[in-house]
């Protein structure tokens, strides 16, 4: 079992974070074979900050807000390639409104909140053409809240039959908000709900490989229930500002 951490007050840090990390996919080996993905959630951070993280070794990052992400991608697009190797890479996991698709095309490297075949269509069609296919997710509605961004479990089949007829789209898996509680049952179910959710997409689309599900009150949770793909953002760099810059 994995306890939530309910007082996150200041960051722990990379090394802090990778260990939790390494110690959930550890506990679930011959349950699920894939690795884990973190993706730092840089929203409400300044440059220099998300500069620190890199030379610590991340490569990935999340923001909320196109248009307020923008300056940072603009800064940090030439951080030199280390020897461990990887550029820096994107991914918008705020909701993404239809004035903004241009945007998020041509400067994300990941959408991980397409809910609606009109946005994978925007996407596509502002995706410049030298730049490579845009990795997309499926964002789900998996607690069935009303106010929570996201496409119903039932919708998924047709919207993955949509966007593979997008060549500049590419579908790389699912994602999920589950419901913001404390109850480790409440949080379980929906996590393992997902991760059959992803099972069943990969069954008919044998190339996705990303389930993004789990923050910082509950990543190692969701990986013992089969994330790939973890979203932290106070456990490394403490509690968040107020602003959106």
């Amino acid at each position: 079992m994995f306890p939530i951490d309910q007082n996150l007050q200041d960051g722990r840090g990379v090394e802090h974070v990778r260990a939790a990390i390494a110690a959930a996919i550890a506990g679930r080996i011959g349950r699920f074979d894939e690795g884990v993905l973190l993706v730092a959630v840089s929203k409400t951070r300044p440059i220099g900050d998300i500069k620190h993280a890199f030379l610590d070794g991340l490569r990935h990052f999340g923001e909320n807000y196109v248009q307020e992400s923008i300056e940072k991608i603009t800064a940090l697009s030439d951080l030199p390639i280390s020897q461990e190797g990887g550029n820096i890479q994107w991914h918008l996991i705020g909701p993404l409104q239809s004035n903004k698709a241009r945007l998020a095309a041509t400067h994300f490297d990941w959408v991980q909140t397409l809910a609606r075949e009109k946005i994978a269509d925007l996407l596509h069609t502002h995706r410049p053409d030298s730049l490579p296919p845009l990795n997309v997710l499926i964002q789900v509605n998996i607690s069935d809240e009303p106010t929570k961004s996201g496409a119903h479990p039932d919708a998924i089949a047709a919207l993955a039959n949509h966007i593979l007829t997008l060549p500049r789209l590419k579908l790389r898996g699912l994602m999920a908000i589950v419901e913001n509680v404390s109850e480790e049952s409440i949080l379980r179910r929906q996590f393992r709900r997902m991760r059959r959710l992803f099972d069943e997409t990969k069954k008919i689309h044998p190339q996705i490989d990303t389930l993004s599900m789990g923050m910082s009150q509950d990543y190692t949770i969701a990986i013992d229930e089969g994330a790939t793909m973890v979203r932290v953002g106070s456990a490394l760099f403490g509690a968040r500002a107020t602003t959106h810059s």
